[in-house]
Order: C-alpha cells, then sequence, then structure tokens
C-alpha cells in the first residue's frame, strides 16, 4: 500500500469535494454570481465621464441667441435641459434636492448685448459636490458656447481666441467650488463603513448561535420574536454609533470637510440607516446556516450596493437601468441625505424624499427578519 499518494484516495477526496460544493448552493452561486456581476456592472453600468446630465434653464430672454446657446449645450451631450425654472429660487431648489446637476441663466439683456457687439454673459451653477461629474461638462463650456454664439450671428470662421471674447461664461462650483475630492468621498465613507460592518456583524449574530448549538436555548426562552430580534440589533446600533462619531470628528478635523447643515437632521439620518442595516443584515442571519454563507450573503449585496449608489462611480453617468438598481440599496439614497446636509446645507423638505425610503427600507427588513424568523420556529 502506497502511503505516500494513492490516485485512489485522491479521487475519494475530489468526489468528497465536489459533493460538498453542489450541496453549498450560496457558495456555489457566489462562484458563478459575482464574477458575472461584475462583468456586467464595469462593462455596461460603470461611467467615468457622464453625459446627459439633468439641468434646469432659467431664461430671460427668448432670442435666437438664446436659443442657439441653449441648443449648443445639448449638443455637447453632457446636457439634459428637462426642468425650465421660472425664478432663481426655483433653481436654488432643484440644485439643493440633487435634481439638477446644473442651472444655465440667461439674462434679460443678452440679446441686446450681443446686437450691440458688447460681450455678453452666461451664468452656469453647478453641482460640485462631486467634482468628477461636473468637469467633463464645464470644460467644453467656452469654447462650445462661444461658437455657437458666433454661428448664430453669421460668422462661420473666428480664431478661438476671437470666439473666446464673444461670450463671458460665468462658473459657479456650487458647494465644492474648490472641487476637493474628500468633501465627496469622507462623508459617503460614512455610509460605506457602516453598510460594511454594521450588516456583516449583524448577519453573523443569529449564525454564531446555530453554529455553537446555543440557538435552542434561545428559542426556548420566553420571549417573543420582535424581543429577540431587538435584543440581537441593539447591541450593533449602539456599535455603529460609535463608529459614526469617529468618522464625522475625522472628518472634520482631519479632513476638514465642511459641516452646513443641521446635526439633529445628520444624526436622525444616520440612526434611520443604521437601524436598516441592522436589520437587514438580521434578516440574512436567518437564512444562513453558516457563518461563512452569512458573510458570503453580506458580500453579493454589498458589491453592487458601493459600484451603483454612486459612492465609487458618478450615478449620474450610469445608464439608466443601473440607476433604477441603484434605487433598490438604501446606500444610494443614505449617500444623497449626508452630502446634501453636509455640503450643501439642505434642510427636511429637501431630503424628505430620500428620508422616506429610508424609512421604508426598515420597514421591509424588519417584516423580512420577523418572517424568516417565525418559519425557523416550526
Amino acid at each position: 500500500m502506497n502511503t505516500f499518494f494513492s490516485p485512489a484516495r485522491l479521487n475519494a477526496l475530489l468526489a468528497k469535494e465536489f459533493i460538498q460544493m453542489r450541496r453549498d448552493r450560496v457558495t456555489f452561486a457566489m462562484m458563478l454570481g459575482v464574477p458575472l456581476m461584475l462583468l456586467i456592472l464595469f462593462g455596461f453600468a460603470i461611467n467615468n465621464d457622464p453625459k446627459r446630465l439633468p439641468a434646469a434653464l432659467l431664461a430671460m430672454s427668448n432670442d435666437q441667441y438664446s436659443r442657439a446657446m441653449v441648443t449648443a449645450l445639448e449638443n455637447t451631450g453632457y446636457y439634459r435641459f428637462d426642468h425650465i425654472a421660472e425664478s432663481e429660487a426655483e433653481a436654488e431648489r432643484l440644485l439643493e434636492r440633487g435634481t439638477v446637476s446644473f442651472v444655465v441663466t440667461i439674462p434679460a439683456d443678452f440679446g441686446t448685448r450681443v446686437a450691440r457687439g458688447d460681450q455678453p454673459q452666461i451664468l452656469i451653477d453647478a453641482d460640485a459636490t462631486d467634482p468628477s461629474v461636473a468637469s467633463g461638462a464645464i470644460s467644453t463650456l467656452g469654447t462650445v458656447a462661444s461658437q455657437a454664439l458666433l454661428r448664430a450671428q453669421g460668422k462661420q470662421a473666428a480664431a478661438a481666441e476671437n470666439a473666446r471674447s464673444q461670450l463671458d461664461v460665468v462658473v459657479h462650483r456650487r458647494y465644492n467650488p474648490e472641487g476637493i475630492s474628500q468633501y465627496n468621498i469622507v462623508p459617503g465613507l460614512l455610509g460605506v463603513i457602516l453598510q460594511m460592518t454594521m450588516v456583516m456583524m449583524t448577519a453573523m449574530a443569529l449564525t454564531r448561535e446555530t453554529e455553537r448549538g446555543t440557538m435552542e436555548n434561545l428559542l426556548a426562552m420566553p420571549a417573543s420574536p420582535v424581543e429577540i430580534m431587538f435584543g440581537k440589533v441593539l447591541p450593533y446600533a449602539g456599535v455603529g454609533a460609535v463608529q459614526v462619531v469617529v468618522v464625522l470628528i475625522a472628518a472634520k478635523l482631519l479632513f476638514f470637510v465642511p459641516f452646513i447643515g443641521g446635526m439633529t437632521l445628520l444624526l436622525s439620518s444616520i440612526l434611520i440607516f443604521v437601524l436598516g442595516l441592522v436589520l437587514l443584515g438580521y434578516s440574512i442571519s436567518t437564512v444562513s446556516r453558516t457563518q461563512m454563507q452569512a458573510m458570503q450573503l453580506t458580500f453579493f449585496f454589498f458589491l453592487p450596493s458601493i459600484l451603483l449608489s454612486g459612492f465609487m462611480f458618478p450615478y449620474r453617468g450610469m445608464p439608466g437601468w443601473a440607476q433604477t438598481l441603484g434605487e433598490i440599496f438604501p446606500l444610494t439614497h443614505f449617500l444623497r441625505v449626508v452630502r446634501a446636509v453636509m455640503l450643501k446645507g439642505a434642510t427636511l423638505p429637501a431630503v424628505a424624499g430620500e428620508i422616506v425610503w429610508l424609512i421604508g427600507f426598515v420597514v421591509l427588513f424588519a417584516g423580512m427578519a420577523l418572517a424568516r424568523f417565525r418559519r425557523t420556529l416550526d
């Protein structure tokens, strides 16, 4: 008998491992699903140069030159004028809520100054909370708009410097005028860190009880499913509170991220988000047999969430189907809230819709957890 190597013993071990892989459906699905998901997301959904960004037009003049400006901006492929603002206050609200990325203001004397030969002026307010979104669209402004004005005047050819002298394009980078990327990344990291730790730690809570054999003792206790659920998730919510304090202090002292909005609104939004995350983790723990499965399911949720939420890549740069898919993740809505409150000073009416989404996730995940937990009691 060969004690060093036996093909028969190796075949038996291989057969055993393949049978185990076939029975572990979660791991097998991860092996096939994760590469396919990454190929689709990076191949079709991710775009670092977003086009057709939503824009609002505040036109106080409706002459041929103004229309030429709007047409030229649309032809660049970066702007999509789907909002017509009636006043500066309305335009400000659209920017604050994140409904549009740009507001193009054409003054009332635009056509008159062009006809007189004076240098006309247009104003573009850009939401620069994410510098990568605004940079490409802003870089095309001066030359494109000036050449469009020359064509509208019947001047087909002109030197580049002469074209620029025909029009003064004033760009206001709102909320992040210096284009500092940390102002956009650090608030987003708050959501990413909370999601990564809260979901994973809570998902492993119930599976740990099963693996250690203490689940029977837990079920034998005179406690309702609601009491058991909150008894499991609230300690991790407390850990999340500590993480929030650490991240916010680091954001202020290390990265100098501005805190323009109200702290009460910010902390209330974070509380709702954390509660939704721990309930999601608890739901995952009710369908996982082992801690390894819980970690795998958490990763399978975490990966598309971070890619489609607008944290790593511009949300506006993704195709429509990817943006729709991104709406089903709590992180997407939380990033909008935390960036709007911290960088824009948004008030409750401006972020109320996103907070309603977060509350909806809390109710959904709580219902899922309770429904699944009752089935495990049978």
